[in-house]
């Protein structure tokens, strides 16, 4: 997964003032200790992360997610693309509410202080899996201790959710779609219900813009998902 500040103010040159996190990818092993790497010592409260990914590591996520509640962020999904000056350097960014937050990404999401769903983001959750064996799932063959870890993984991902605040029929929503099945997409109905969303704001950075960081060009670097668990 990789880590950027943005601002959507037009600059090319000029000091941005509205900004937000944009973290896109999938969630490694290496992610939440990325993601540590990235904020430093960096005063975040109330800084918006946007997230755009297809999930990953169980545990990670959850180490993810904690992080983001203890440094009192609020959460999205959205796509950020980069427009570029006449001189080739970066102009600001633009932020798009159509994307998806699948798999683990919706526990990450939950992290958050506050937390918008754009009606044109979807949030797709399944079962948690090895995801060394995710690929062919009903073909494999799984030991006992591969099962073990599973149901741990499991219990982790219950205790953490209600942590959160939020309902443990998010965690039975996501059990009762195995992977060889289609995600499935919570409907806006579950997402209140469930406290997913707890907020009915328009899709906007107004009130989560802390100052950027001097090193907000920083970014963490993508790694691979060498048998991650989805």
């Amino acid at each position: 997964m990789r880590f950027e500040w943005n601002t959507d103010v037009a600059s090319c040159g000029a000091q941005p003032t509205r900004v937000w996190i944009s973290a896109a990818g999938p969630v490694t092993e290496a992610t939440a200790a990325d993601f540590e790497a990235f904020a430093g010592s960096s005063d975040l409260r109330g800084a918006l992360i946007v997230l755009d990914s297809e999930g990953g590591s169980v545990l990670s996520s959850l180490e993810f997610g904690r992080a983001i509640r203890r440094r009192g962020m609020a959460t999205t999904v959205g796509q950020t693309s980069k427009v570029m000056c006449p001189d080739g350097t970066v102009s600001h960014s633009t932020l798009s509410s159509k994307a998806d937050c699948e798999s683990m990404c919706a526990f990450i999401l939950i992290g958050g202080v506050h937390r918008f769903v754009p009606a044109e983001a979807r949030i797709l959750v399944h079962q948690i899996w090895l995801g060394s064996k995710r690929k062919r799932s009903l073909e494999n063959q799984y030991t006992a201790n591969e099962v073990s870890l599973v149901q741990r993984d499991l219990a982790s991902l219950a205790r953490y959710t209600i942590e959160m605040g939020v309902s443990i029929e998010l965690v039975e929503a996501a059990a009762r779609v195995p992977p060889w099945e289609p995600l499935y997409s919570l409907t806006r109905d579950e997402l209140r219900r469930f406290s997913v969303a707890t907020d009915e704001l328009s899709f906007k950075l107004t009130g989560f813009a802390p100052s950027m960081p001097a090193e907000s060009t920083a970014s963490s670097q993508q790694t691979g998902m060498n048998a991650q668990r989805p």
